[in-house]
């Protein structure tokens, strides 16, 4: 029963669906009506109280999801059935590759995030600390969100009241329900005084006519009525007085004392329920947009790397690096030559969605024909360095392929370290496939730059897979250290810096070398330490290298890592 109440439930009126859609059941996974189950024998039981819904849980933990399962797709769809569109469902369901169900999962969050500024997406949160309650308040047979009340409650939450009747029994029925006594069967009903968009003072009636634990949601307020098809039983106040009879009360053509006419109001409550379990509308219609594109275009894969590197006491140079595979392109053939372009947008922004930084280039790929075979086996790589203040932004890369209808876009948060105390840091441990010294007319401007020296970074896949290099390769190793203790008399730090290369198959060591900073040129509180693995020094498979810097003055140390692959 869904009624919009007004005033006291002794004077208002109340329109019933006619029997034949009682007991409607809201998901075809709801319980069977087949299921059989006894009903607890319990003929005399007070009548219950309108009562506070039993507290929440809603402080409790998250649980804990599992990420990149095999079916992680089907527990995404399993998890926002109640509340996606249908629309988003039809695009889901179209999406080829698990890299556009991942990104389309990651926007379907985002144009729900009411707080997308912020590192905590409540509206997600909330979501399933809701499908927790459900699943463990509401089951019957089948898990709780797969109910008609765990649906309810997860759509609008805890109810502000309930009205329980856990054994049925005697019930004395309202005026709207034509008055006189009967027993029932277990019943619940869940009233709020207000949901967006579908109306106030709602009431949710959910009938358990097995007595097995299985409510269902009813319009029809007889559904509940244990003594509806015994004669002279359990009778209305009309069928007492022989002005209606039980037959027509139970098709749905009875007369009241009270008056009103139920059928006049069954297509108001339909429509209130059809609102009521529909899923709930976006507010964030700017992604929904984003979330459209995404769609609409083929999804053009690429990789990002965001490294860190103190530029002055107060300013970090982020390089933010962008590979793309050239097989991933479209190409145009012009006068022998292959010809692919690719659009990049970029913008970084404060958590208050104050823009710090854009950039918008193109990268233009020629490559003659004979070459091209060799060439679209490789990647290829951009980089812009933006100077930025230490502290928490959104990063947003867009990537357009100009001759084809591929379109990929990424959204990450950065978070830009402080190099400003005099605590012991390192900028990123960059794995590198180019480290040289930079031309003097490169200095200070063009990629992939970092103060004197030229560094192109391999950049990591985003499916997990670490930066990979070919067995001929060469693997260079590049980092700054920050706020070296000096020695007093000799204004030279003292520290040993320990390179160990570890096969993460084996956890053995493969190499291990130690150097102190005594044989750096005109060494200070900043050093650049660099470090080159000639062809085919390491076998193919899976490395971490760490470089351990430990301070002897100030006795600090800093460890970081970064893993690679060689094939």
């Amino acid at each position: 029963m869904i009624i919009p109440a007004h005033g006291s439930r002794s004077c208002c009126l109340i329109a019933f669906i006619v029997p034949i859609l009682g007991g409607l059941l809201l998901h075809s996974q709801s319980l069977n009506a087949g299921q059989q189950s006894t009903p607890p024998q319990t003929p005399q039981i007070e009548k219950s109280q309108v009562k506070e819904a039993p507290e929440d849980t809603f402080k409790r933990p998250l649980p804990k999801r599992k990420r990149g399962a095999d079916d992680f797709q089907k527990r995404f769809m399993y998890d926002v059935r109640a509340i996606i569109t249908p629309e988003e469902e039809q695009a889901f369901k179209r999406l080829g590759t698990d890299a556009e169900r991942e990104q389309f999962i990651e926007l379907f969050w985002q144009r729900r995030d009411p707080t997308p500024d912020t590192e905590e997406n409540e509206y997600r949160d909330e979501h399933y600390r809701r499908l927790a309650y459900a699943d463990e308040h509401y089951a019957a047979g089948v898990p709780g969100r797969n109910t008609d009340r765990g649906l309810i409650y997860i759509l609008h939450g805890k109810p502000d009241s309930i009205e329980s009747y856990p054994a049925g029994g005697p019930y004395q029925r309202t005026a709207e329900e034509g008055g006189g006594e009967t027993q029932t069967h277990p019943f619940e009903r869940w009233r709020y005084r207000q949901l967006a968009g579908i109306g106030q003072e709602l009431e949710f009636e959910f009938v358990d006519t097995c007595g097995c634990g299985a409510y269902h949601l009813t319009l029809d307020p007889n559904e509940k009525d244990a003594l509806s098809h015994i004669p002279n039983a359990g009778l209305t106040l009309a069928e007492q007085l022989n002005l209606s009879t039980k037959a027509q009360r139970l098709s749905g053509n009875e007369t009241s004392l009270f008056g009103g006419n139920r059928e006049s109001k069954l297509f108001d409550q339909m429509d209130v329920l059809a609102r009521a379990t529909a899923p709930p509308p976006i507010k964030f219609k700017d992604l929904e947009e984003v979330v459209k594109s995404k769609i609409r275009y083929n999804l053009l894969p690429f990789d990002v790397q965001v490294d860190f590197v103190k530029a002055t006491s107060d300013t970090v140079l982020v390089p933010i690096t962008i590979q793309v595979a050239n097989r991933d392109l479209t190409y145009v053939s012009k006068d022998g030559v292959q010809h692919a372009s690719v659009n990049i947008f970029g913008r970084v922004s404060t958590v208050t969605g104050r823009v710090a930084q854009t950039f918008e280039e193109p990268l233009r790929l020629e490559q003659p024909a004979e070459l091209f075979k060799k060439f679209i086996s490789n990647v290829s790589v951009y980089q812009k360095a933006l100077p930025l203040r230490p502290g928490p932004y959104r990063l947003n890369i867009v990537l357009k392929d100009v001759n084809g209808d591929k379109l990929g876009s990424i959204q990450q948060r950065i978070l830009v370290p402080d190099f400003s105390d005099d605590k012991l840091s390192s900028s990123s441990l960059i794995v590198a496939d180019v480290m040289e010294m930079a031309p003097a007319t490169e200095v200070g401007t063009g990629g992939f730059i970092i103060g004197a020296d030229k560094v192109r970074p391999r950049v990591a896949a985003s499916n997990g897979k670490p930066a990979t290099f070919k067995h001929n390769q060469k693997v260079n190793l590049w980092m700054q250290v920050y706020n070296l203790s000096l020695d007093q008399q000799t204004k030279k730090p003292s520290a040993t810096v320990v390179y160990e290369i570890r096969d993460i198959a084996t956890n053995k060591p493969v190499m291990y070398v130690t150097e102190t900073t005594d044989h750096l040129v005109n060494p200070g509180d900043h050093v650049t330490l660099e470090k080159s693995l000639l062809p085919n020094q390491l076998n193919p498979g899976v490395y971490e290298v760490t470089i351990k810097v430990s301070d002897m003055l100030s006795k600090q140390t800093i460890a970081p890592t970064a893993k690679f692959a060689v094939e």
